[in-house]
C-alpha cells in the first residue's frame, strides 16, 4: 500500500491511501484507457510529437503549441466551473492541483512578453475542440469527464517527458519558465493524485449507455489533438529555425526494442522493476557519469513519465 498523501478537493482534506484501488475491466477508468488506446497510439506517434520527443522542436512551434493549449484549458476549466456541482463531476474538481489556464498564462507571457494576449490567437484546428467542450458544458455536462481525464491525466503523467525535452531543445531556464504548464504545485504525489481521480471516477454512477458516451467522447477529444498536432506539423514546414535531436525515441525509431520507449520504461518502472527504473531515470538526466549515479536516486519517481499510465 503506498503512503498516505493528502490533497484537497474544493477545500476538503482526502487522504489517497483510503480509496480503493483495485481494479476492474468495467471500471470507467478501465473502460477509456482500454478503449482509446488506438486513438492515444495514434496521437503518439504523430510526426510533431515524435519530433517532439526527438528534441526537434522549434521556438516557434512550441509557442504556437503553448497558445492552443491555452485556448483549451481555458474553455474545459471554464465550463469545469459552470458545473462543478454537477453530480457527474463535482467527485471529479479539483482546481488548485489541475486547473492550468493560470500556469499557462505565464508561460505565455515568458514566450511572448508582456503584451501576450494580443499576440495570441485561437488556430484554425483549435477552434472546433473548444467549442466543442463548450457545447458539452452547455448541452451535457457529464461529458467533461471525458475531456478533463484526456488532457489532465495526460499532462500529469508524460508531460513531465515533454517538459525534460522543452527545457533541453529551447535552453529554456531550469527554473521553469516557460514550461510551469507541466508542474503541477498542488500535486506533491503524481502517482497518489492519479490513483485517487481513477477512483473517484470508478465511483460515478454511470450505465453502460454513459459509459459509452463517455468512450466516445474522449475518442473526440483525441482526435482533437492530433488535428492540432497535424496543424503545427504542417505550419513547421514554413519556419526555417535550427533543430537538433537531443530527446527520446520515439516509437517507430527503436528498431524493434520497446524498452527505449520512454513510455515503456516508464511504465516498467512503477510496475517494480528497478533496472527499468534505474534505465528510465538515465534518460531523463542524460549519460554522464555523475549523472548515471544520480538518476538510481530519482529511480522512485520514474513513474511521473508516463504518458499515458494511470
Amino acid at each position: 500500500m503506498m503512503a498516505a498523501d493528502s490533497v484537497s478537493n474544493g477545500g476538503e482534506n482526502i487522504i489517497t491511501d483510503s480509496d480503493d484501488d483495485t481494479l476492474s475491466p468495467d471500471d470507467l477508468s478501465e473502460v477509456l484507457t482500454a478503449g482509446t488506446k488506438e486513438s492515444h497510439d495514434r496521437a503518439e506517434n504523430s510526426p510533431f510529437v515524435k519530433d517532439f520527443l526527438r528534441g526537434r522542436i522549434k521556438r516557434e512551434l512550441f509557442k504556437l503549441g503553448t497558445a492552443a493549449l491555452y485556448y483549451v484549458y481555458s474553455a474545459i476549466e471554464e465550463e469545469i466551473e459552470k458545473n462543478k456541482e454537477h453530480p457527474m463531476f463535482a467527485p471529479l474538481y479539483f482546481p488548485s492541483e489541475l486547473h492550468r489556464r493560470d500556469p499557462l498564462a505565464k508561460d505565455l507571457e515568458y514566450l511572448y512578453g508582456e503584451d501576450w494576449e494580443s499576440k495570441i490567437s485561437c488556430s484554425a484546428a483549435t477552434q472546433p475542440y473548444v467549442e466543442r467542450i463548450h457545447e458539452v458544458g452547455r448541452d451535457d455536462p457529464a461529458l467533461l469527464v471525458a475531456h478533463a481525464w484526456t488532457r489532465y491525466m495526460g499532462d500529469l503523467s508524460g508531460g513531465q517527458i515533454l517538459k525534460k525535452v522543452a527545457q533541453r531543445a529551447l535552453k529554456l531556464p531550469p527554473t521553469g519558465e516557460g514550461v510551469k504548464f507541466y508542474h503541477f504545485e498542488g500535486i506533491h504525489s503524481p502517482t497518489a493524485f492519479k490513483r485517487l481521480y481513477r477512483s473517484r471516477m470508478n465511483e460515478l454512477e454511470v450505465d453502460a449507455e454513459t459509459k459509452k458516451k463517455l468512450l466516445d467522447e474522449a475518442n473526440l477529444a483525441f482526435k482533437y489533438n492530433l488535428d492540432v498536432f497535424t496543424e503545427l506539423q504542417e505550419i513547421g514546414k514554413d519556419i526555417k529555425e535550427e533543430v537538433q535531436d537531443i530527446g527520446f525515441h520515439a516509437h517507430g525509431d527503436m528498431g524493434g526494442d520497446i524498452s527505449k520507449c520512454p513510455y515503456y520504461a516508464a511504465k516498467m518502472a512503477v510496475s517494480g522493476s528497478t533496472a527499468h527504473a534505474c534505465n528510465f531515470a538515465k534518460m531523463l538526466l542524460g549519460p554522464s557519469t555523475v549523472q548515471v549515479i544520480l538518476a538510481t536516486c530519482v529511480a522512485a519517481a520514474a513513474g511521473l513519465a508516463a504518458w499515458y499510465l494511470m
